[in-house]
C-alpha cells in the first residue's frame, strides 16, 4: 500500500485482524457478532474490499461455503510444500458415496444405496466423516426418519470449490476421462436412438409372427399338414 492510499477504516481493520487470528473460517453472521453486531451489508462490503486488496498478494482472502478465511496463494504453494506429504486415498466405494452426496445432498443411506445399486457399509460413511468431508444433516421426515448426509465446508475447501454450483458437469467429467466406461455404455444403451432401433426390431418380430400365423391358417384350409404336426402312417386296406 502506498503512502497516498487511504487508511482502511476500523471495520475493515477489525475484519482483517479477526480473520487472521481465527482458528477456523468464519461466516458473515459470526463476524458481525464479533465486531459488535455490525450490519451485514457493511461487513460484506468490507470483505469484498479485503478480497480485492489481497487478490495479488501471497495470501488470499477467500469464501468457501459462505465462510471466509485466509489461504496461501496457489502460485506460492510450492514454497510451503513439505517434502513428506500424507496421502489420503479413498476406496472406490468411498469415492462413489462422496460423489453421490455432493451431487444429491441431503441424501439418506437408502437413497445412496439405490443410486449405487449395492449396499453401503457404515465404515465407508465413517471414513468420509472422519475426513471431515460429510456430516449428519438431520433426518428425513418420512416413516422411520432416516439420517441424511451432506457435504461440509471442509469438502469445498479441500477441492477448491466456492459452492456446490462449481462441481463439474457430466460433459466436463467425460472430457476428463473420469466417467466409467460401463456408465458410458449404459447411457448410450438408454439413449432415444437406441430405443427407436429396439422398437423397429420389435415391430419386425411381430410382423414375422403375423405372417407365420397366416401361413398356418392357409395350410389348414387347403388340407395340407402343418409343419410340426405328425402325419398318419396307417397302411392302406388291401383289396379283397
Amino acid at each position: 500500500m502506498s503512502d497516498h492510499d487511504p487508511a482502511p477504516d476500523e471495520i475493515t481493520r477489525g475484519l482483517e485482524a479477526t480473520l487472521f487470528a481465527a482458528e477456523e473460517p468464519l461466516s458473515v453472521d459470526q463476524l458481525c457478532a464479533h465486531l459488535g453486531d455490525c450490519e451485514k451489508s457493511i461487513i460484506r462490503d468490507a470483505l469484498k474490499s479485503l478480497e480485492a486488496h489481497y487478490a495479488n498478494r501471497g495470501v488470499h482472502l477467500v469464501e468457501r461455503g459462505k465462510r471466509w478465511h485466509f489461504e496461501t496463494a496457489p502460485d506460492m504453494a510450492h514454497l510451503l510444500r513439505r517434502e513428506k506429504e500424507q496421502v489420503r486415498r479413498l476406496s472406490r466405494a468411498a469415492t462413489e458415496v462422496l460423489a453421490i452426496i455432493a451431487y444429491h445432498e441431503p441424501v439418506s443411506r437408502a437413497e445412496i444405496e439405490s443410486i449405487r445399486g449395492v449396499q453401503t457399509s457404515s465404515g465407508t460413511l465413517d471414513v468420509l466423516m472422519e475426513a471431515g468431508w460429510i456430516k449428519l444433516a438431520g433426518r428425513r421426515e418420512v416413516p422411520g426418519r432416516p439420517v441424511i448426509y451432506a457435504t461440509t465446508p471442509d469438502f469445498l475447501d479441500h477441492f477448491g470449490l466456492s459452492s456446490r454450483r462449481d462441481l463439474p458437469g457430466i460433459d466436463e467429467l467425460r472430457a476428463s476421462g473420469l466417467l466409467d466406461p460401463v456408465d458410458e455404455a449404459f447411457e448410450e444403451a438408454m439413449s432415444p436412438d437406441n430405443e427407436e432401433h429396439d422398437g423397429e426390431e420389435s415391430d419386425d418380430e411381430e410382423s414375422d409372427g403375423e405372417e407365420s400365423e397366416e401361413d398356418e391358417a392357409e395350410a389348414s384350409r387347403s388340407g395340407e399338414p402343418q409343419s410340426g404336426e405328425p402325419q398318419s402312417c396307417e397302411p392302406a386296406p388291401s383289396p379283397e
